[in-house]
């Protein structure tokens, strides 16, 4: 069964995922039409309620990851994960742009038989697109466990700190290319 959460006429659906540093998947999941909210945090690791500075500290076994709601009547967990996918690069273990460390790892955290299934069905059709060209999908697949919101500053980064060296030069050209790749799944936005 699905981890779903009732509430009233449709179910919502959740979505764990890693794909390097957390303030882009946040910035362009918030743009994602059928997605209800998205929590930063920390999950994949042993260490109870880490702090940013831990999980950076790369001690704890976390992944920056973000806690997706979604409306599966709007958009379909494949399409979260044809999103992922298009947004990161899934094939440099632990390390995304010049963001390093296992805390940056790609991983699916699946929260039913069903998400497991349609990620592996996803991770085998990239696989056999990228066969023969030297890469390889590393991008790991494991059960939901524990989730630890990140500190409040985190939440929705990139509404808050635009201008910021960081967020033009690493999460805008994601939000972009998502725009640009997937026009029918984005939310009109106001942001810059």
């Amino acid at each position: 069964m699905s981890q779903t959460e009732n509430t009233g006429e449709t179910q919502k659906e959740t979505a764990t995922l890693a794909g390097g540093c957390f303030w882009c998947l946040d910035a362009v999941f918030r743009d994602t039409r059928g997605v209800c909210s998205v929590v930063s945090g920390y999950t994949g690791g042993t260490t109870r309620s880490p702090t940013y500075r831990e999980v950076c500290g790369g001690t704890t076994g976390h992944a920056e990851a973000v806690k997706i709601t979604f409306d599966p009547l709007r958009i379909s967990y494949r399409q979260i994960l044809d999103i992922f996918f298009a947004i990161h690069d899934p094939t440099t273990l632990n390390r995304q742009g010049a963001d390093t460390g296992t805390q940056y790892r790609s991983e699916i955290f699946y929260h039913s038989p069903g998400q497991k299934e349609t990620a592996l069905d996803l991770i085998r059709e990239l696989s056999s697109s990228v066969a023969g060209s030297g890469r390889r999908i590393v991008t790991a697949l494991s059960e939901a466990g524990p989730f630890y919101p990140a500190e409040d500053y985190h939440q929705d980064y990139f509404s808050h700190n635009s201008g910021q060296p960081y967020c033009q030069m690493v999460v805008r050209p994601k939000i972009e290319k998502f725009r640009k790749t997937f026009p029918e799944w984005t939310v009109p936005s106001t942001r810059p």
